[in-house]
C-alpha cells in the first residue's frame, strides 16, 4: 500500500470517532484511568482485528474481552522493552550519580572518581536507546500479527514477524515507522504546551490510537496480497443484510450471534 494513502485512509477512519461522541467521551475517560485503561487498548485490538474489513471504528461493547486484549497487548510490549527499558534505567541513574554526587561522599570528594559511573551510565543509556528502537521495528508488527491471529504466543514469533515485514518491504516498512514516530513525537509535545497541554492530550491520545492501530493493521494487510488491503465503502442502497464478524472480520448474516467461520460470539 502507498503511504500516502494509509495515513489518509488511517486519518479518515479516525475522524469517524466523532461520529459516535458518547463512544469517544467513554474512550477518553478509560484512558485516563489506570489499570481500566487496558480496555482501551483492547479496543485498539478491535480496531486492528476488524481491519481492513470494517471501515468504521468499532462499538463500545464486551469491556471484558477488550480488557483481556489490552493485557495481552500490555504483556507482549513489558516482555519486548524489558531489557531495554532496564538499560535505559540504568544508564540514567548512573549518570544522574556521575553528576549530581561529587563531593557529597566522604573520601571522594573528587569529580574525577564520578566520571567512571557517568561514562558508563552513558554507554548504557545509548545502547539502550538504540535496543529499545530496534525492538519497536519488531514490537510493532508483532503486536499486530498476534491479534490477527489471537495467539499471544505469535508476539514471540520472531521468524514469521521478520517473513512479514519481508513481504510488505523493509525500506516502506521503516519509512512508516519513522513517519509513526513523528506523529507520536508531535502528540508528545502538544502534550507538552503548558496550561492546556495535558487537555489536549486527553482528547487526542485515544484519538491517536485509534489512527496508528489502523495505520498498522493496513501495513500488515499489505503483506498478504493488494486485495486484503481494499477498505470497503458505505453501501449506498438498500440493507444488505450483512454484518462483519468483530473477531476476525469476516462478513456474516446480521442476525447472526456467532461467526459461522471463527465461531465467536458477536
Amino acid at each position: 500500500m502507498d503511504l500516502g494513502k494509509n495515513i489518509n485512509q488511517s486519518i479518515e477512519y479516525a475522524k469517524k470517532l466523532f461520529s459516535d461522541f458518547g463512544r469517544l467521551v467513554i474512550l477518553i475517560i478509560l484512558d485516563i484511568i489506570p489499570i481500566v485503561n487496558l480496555i482501551v487498548a483492547g479496543y485498539i485490538a478491535r480496531v486492528i482485528r476488524e481491519t481492513p474489513s470494517v471501515d468504521s471504528p468499532p462499538k463500545l461493547e464486551n469491556y471484558g474481552n477488550m480488557w483481556i486484549d489490552g493485557l495481552k497487548i500490555a504483556i507482549a510490549s513489558l516482555i519486548y522493552m524489558i531489557i531495554p527499558m532496564a538499560l535505559i534505567i540504568l544508564g540514567g541513574m548512573s549518570l544522574f550519580a556521575g553528576f549530581m554526587m561529587p563531593g557529597q561522599v566522604p573520601g571522594f570528594e573528587s569529580s574525577f572518581f564520578w566520571m567512571i559511573p557517568a561514562g558508563l551510565g552513558a554507554v548504557f543509556f545509548g545502547i539502550g536507546i538504540i535496543f529499545a528502537f530496534l525492538v519497536a521495528i519488531i514490537l510493532a508488527i508483532a503486536i499486530v500479527h498476534m491479534i490477527k491471529t489471537d495467539n499471544f504466543g505469535k508476539a514471540f514469533a520472531v521468524g514469521e514477524i521478520l517473513g512479514i515485514v519481508g513481504k510488505i518491504g523493509w525500506g516502506s516498512y521503516i519509512v512508516w515507522l519513522i513517519v509513526i514516530f513523528i506523529f507520536t513525537g508531535i502528540v508528545a509535545a502538544i502534550g507538552a504546551i503548558p496550561g492546556i497541554g495535558w487537555l489536549i492530550s486527553l482528547v487526542i491520545s485515544p484519538i491517536f490510537g485509534v489512527f496508528a492501530a489502523r495505520s498498522a493493521a493496513l501495513i500488515y494487510a499489505s503483506s498478504e496480497s493488494p486485495a486484503a488491503i481494499t477498505v470497503p465503502t458505505a453501501p449506498t442502497g438498500a440493507p444488505s443484510g450483512k454484518k462483519f464478524c468483530i473477531s476476525c472480520g469476516a462478513e456474516i448474516p446480521d442476525e447472526a450471534t456467532f461467526c459461522p467461520g471463527c465461531g465467536k460470539p458477536q
